[in-house]
Order: C-alpha cells, then structure tokens, then sequence
C-alpha cells in the first residue's frame, strides 16, 4: 500500500508542483553564482566499486571538477554522515558545512575531503535545509546545490516534500542530483523529485566514468571539456 501511495503521489506531483515552479522559469548562468556541494559520507559510501571505495572516487572526480569551476562562482562543500553517532537523533544531524562559499576554494575543498571518512547515516533532507537556510543566508542571486548520493534519505523525511515546500516560497535554490549507485526505486523517485521540483537536473552514475560526466556536465561549460576522452579511457 506504501508503494501505490507513493507512486500515485508521483503521478499526481507535477499537476500541483510544476504550477507552483517550472525549469524554464529559472535563469541560473553557468559561470557565476554561488554553488555549494553536498556530498554524502554516509557509511555506504565506504564500499567498493571498482576496487576503490565510493568515497574515494568521488575524491578523485572532485580533484579533477572544482579546479576547472569558473573563478567567477563562489564555490563550498557540505558533508553528512561523516560522524559516527550512536543516538539517531545526532546522526540525523551529522551535516557540516565544512568549507564556506568563497572563490578560489579548490584547496580548501580538496584537503577537508582527504581527511573525511564514511561513518554515518544519510540526513539528506536536514542537510538542505541546513544549506538553504545558513549556508546561503545573506547572499542574493540564485544558489545551486549539487547534491551527490549514493542512498536516499533515512532520517524519517522527505527530500521530495522538502523541495515542494521551498518552492511554494522562493525560486532563488536550485537542487541538481547525482545518483551514484543508487538502485532503490523509491530512494531514486524521491532525488528525482527534489531535482525535477527546483528546475534541477537528475542524473544516475553507476561506474566511476559515469560519475565524473555527470559531475562534469552540472559543472563545466562545454568548451572546456578537451580532456574528456583522456580521463575515461583509463580506470
């Protein structure tokens, strides 16, 4: 019975959602802005996918994006479940915004992700709430989140539900979501629905490839995109 609920909540969805905020009514601009990574180090993220962790070749893929961001976008990394907490209610917490939005922050980026390991649950909801909410507090202009996860939410909320609401209120956050080895019907209806609602973009990674051109095409204009063939011929 859950599952015909839900899935007739997702039929019904874009009647009421998409009349409240459609993807063409947003005018994000690629090279500037303010953009904010939210990156899932919950502990699934600690198993292997092609003989590394899930975490490292998320790692590696970021080593390679953020340098090529354009100096014009202020640019931060949010993380959860990074903790290992033994009450629900503090692991349902565990979200940090670990580097503030600024400009050139590459190596600020890169040294806080080689020191975070795989710990905890996955708070995906009260992390946006918590981007949108403080992260972004005092600055105009559209914000965009980058949200990469391997699981859906299991904090007992709803990312979907989260996104329909911000909406209703304000058109200035824009949710892109990358799916990384997720294969939960429910868990992928519900990152669509938070990306589809905020005019974001959805896109699954199964492998390492994958990974880096969906991350590539949230973040990279086209023309500098020269290397591509380089980076996946190799694993």
């Amino acid at each position: 019975m859950k599952k015909i609920c839900f899935l007739l909540f997702l039929i019904i969805l874009p009647v009421f959602a998409y009349e409240v905020y459609t993807p063409e009514s947003y005018n994000y601009k690629e090279s500037g802005d303010k953009l904010l990574f939210v990156v899932d180090y919950s502990n699934s993220m600690g198993e292997y996918l092609e003989h590394k962790t899930k975490a490292n070749h998320v790692k590696e893929m970021m080593k390679f994006i953020v340098p090529q961001i354009s100096p014009s976008t202020k640019v931060g990394l949010r993380v959860y479940g990074h903790t290992c907490n033994l009450f629900a209610y503090n692991a349902c917490r565990s979200s940090e915004l670990v580097v503030p939005l600024g400009f050139a922050n590459s190596d600020s980026i890169l040294s806080e992700m080689s020191h975070l390991r795989p710990r905890g649950m996955t708070p995906i909801t009260y992390s946006l709430k918590q981007a949108v909410n403080k992260d972004f507090e005092g600055y105009d202009g559209i914000k965009h989140i980058i949200l990469l996860t391997d699981g859906g939410e299991n904090c007992d909320e709803s990312p979907c539900d989260y996104a329909i609401d911000l909406v209703k209120e304000r058109r200035d956050i824009k949710i892109d979501v990358i799916a990384f080895n997720v294969h939960d019907d429910e868990d992928l209806a519900q990152l669509k629905c938070t990306a589809d609602v905020t005019g974001g973009r959805f896109t699954q990674a199964e492998t390492k490839a994958q990974l880096f051109r969906s991350m590539e095409n949230f973040t990279i204009p086209h023309t500098q995109k020269d290397v591509e063939a380089t980076i996946f011929s190799t694993n």
